[in-house]
């Protein structure tokens, strides 16, 4: 093979690997929406700050990176619980945007505490797999990336089994499709809403410390573009569904990493947002999009 091919299956390879933390971002996503019906722009943010209260643990502690990785998720769960209550559960319902400004609120809100907290600077966070290379053929497989993608499809799977195995995925599932009725049949919706954030901040704080690792650090500059990328993803996808979401942030990785191969870094976000136009204008529903009730 060329050197030509080999680059380009290369630059596959890593996109589709990095790509899986998009697809956790875009779970997020999705999972809010299909549920209740509107968007939490603060998501990416409350995995974010998870990240950074793992990596508060670790320079407080110097403890190993199986802490920081436990401190991230459970305390990102409590954040979008506190999300939930904070910008959807006390929003008044006659007015549709409110918790849609509030979550754009939060957003720049936890942004601004970031940057003033940390200065602005990146920080340095703990990647045990950053030194692992492995050669896989005439390619190299790096081992952050591999080990995203492995945590990345058990979380994947725990969803799976926890959306269609318990009872508690039954009544999401319930909520998702018919809200009126779900509660007619004694569904708590508010259970069911809390739990979902709980659940799905979760996710976003393993998807910021998976992202922390394989970057090497995390900055108050990645807010806003996980928050676009996650939005794009669930876009991609189509909004509310969740195999749409990870089969979409894989193939934003990998149009991701091949438009840095071929254009370079300052090129790599315009060619997301060209595919994004693109599946607005010839697939506004996205890659498996569902009718909305």
């Amino acid at each position: 093979m060329t050197d030509l091919v080999l680059d380009v299956v290369q630059q596959l390879l890593n996109g589709f690997l990095f790509g899986s933390s998009y697809a956790l971002i875009g779970i997020g996503f999705t999972m809010i929406f299909g549920v209740m019906d509107k968007l939490n722009l603060a998501f990416a943010v409350t995995g974010l700050a998870g990240a950074y209260t793992g990596l508060l643990v670790f320079h407080l502690t110097g403890g190993p990176f199986v802490v920081v990785f436990l401190t991230a998720v459970v305390s990102a769960g409590l954040i979008g619980l506190v999300m939930e209550l904070a910008c959807f559960r006390w929003m008044p319902r006659d007015y549709p945007l409110a918790s849609l400004m509030a979550t754009m609120g939060m957003l720049f809100f936890i942004d601004e505490v970031f940057s003033h907290v940390t200065h602005g600077r990146p920080m340095a966070f703990p990647a045990p797999m950053g030194q692992v290379v492995m050669d896989v053929g005439p390619w190299l497989l790096r081992g952050d990336f591999g080990f995203m993608f492995l945590v990345s499809l058990a979380v994947m799977g725990a969803l799976w089994a926890l959306v269609y195995k318990t009872r508690l995925g039954l009544a999401t599932r319930a909520v998702s499709q018919q809200p009126v009725a779900a509660q007619l049949c004694g569904i708590a919706l508010k259970r069911v809403n809390a739990a979902v954030f709980v659940i799905t901040g979760m996710i976003g704080g393993i998807a910021g410390a998976l992202i922390g690792s394989a970057v090497g650090n995390l900055s108050p500059l990645l807010s806003l573009p996980l928050t676009v990328k996650g939005l794009v993803t669930a876009v991609l996808g189509g909004l509310g569904s969740i195999p749409g979401a990870i089969a979409a942030g894989l193939l934003l990785g990998i149009v991701e990493y091949e438009a840095l191969f071929f254009f370079g870094i300052g090129y790599r976000d315009m060619v997301t947002y060209l595919l994004l136009f693109a599946f607005l204008v010839f697939r506004p529903g996205g890659l498996f999009g569902q009718s909305r009730h």
